[in-house]
């Protein structure tokens, strides 16, 4: 097989391809891309929901904290501790992540200085609600493990295709012969 005709090839591979997968990477992209900004939008709509934390003194201990926590759902006796996040400024609240069963995890928000449970994820707000069907959408397109399955694929698929992108770079001879790109012009590959 001569080069032209292998060039042929992986061009028409990478055409296919990258038309085929690439409505499902744009949505992959866009979801990943609001993802990546969830921790300032969920602070956004903490601080819209529960209002701002008015420092008061010292903060209360974790042991304080857990203990109205464990009081607050005392009537899920399966309940475990998972993490804790602390305050990481003086108007945060502390987030307990616990889980109960037929819930992976609930996040509970609490005042740092009062003690007192402010809200927790059992009952989500709409801002929630969105971002949880963003995230379904990202990791699995809202298919369960098919849907994880289908995205997988296209990840691979974006590899040959940038793959094959890099082989079909019409700039490699310049590149290798020390050429002057000042002057370069993108052409396609046609078929003969």
């Amino acid at each position: 097989m001569n080069y032209k005709k292998l060039r042929n090839i992986v061009f028409t591979l990478h055409r296919i391809l990258g038309f085929a997968i690439a409505p499902i990477a744009i949505l992959v992209g866009l979801t990943g891309s609001l993802i990546v900004f969830q921790g300032e939008i969920n602070d956004f709509q903490r601080h819209q929901q529960f209002g701002t934390i008015i420092p008061q003194g010292n903060r209360l201990s974790l042991e304080v904290i857990l203990n109205f926590v464990k009081t607050a759902y005392a009537n899920q006796p399966q309940m475990a501790l998972q993490r804790v996040y602390f305050p990481s400024k003086p108007d945060d609240l502390f987030n307990v992540v616990i889980s109960i069963p037929g819930n992976d995890w609930v996040e509970v928000y609490v005042n740092p200085y009062t003690g007192v449970i402010l809200g927790d994820s059992l009952h989500p707000n709409a801002v929630q609600r969105f971002l949880q069907i963003v995230y379904e959408l990202h990791t699995s397109l809202k298919l369960g493990d098919l849907g994880s399955q289908i995205v997988g694929v296209v990840g691979l698929g974006i590899s040959i295709v940038a793959i094959a992108g890099i082989i079909l770079w019409p700039g490699w001879r310049k590149l290798m012969t020390g050429g002057d790109f000042t002057d370069f012009h993108w052409r396609t590959v046609t078929s003969s």
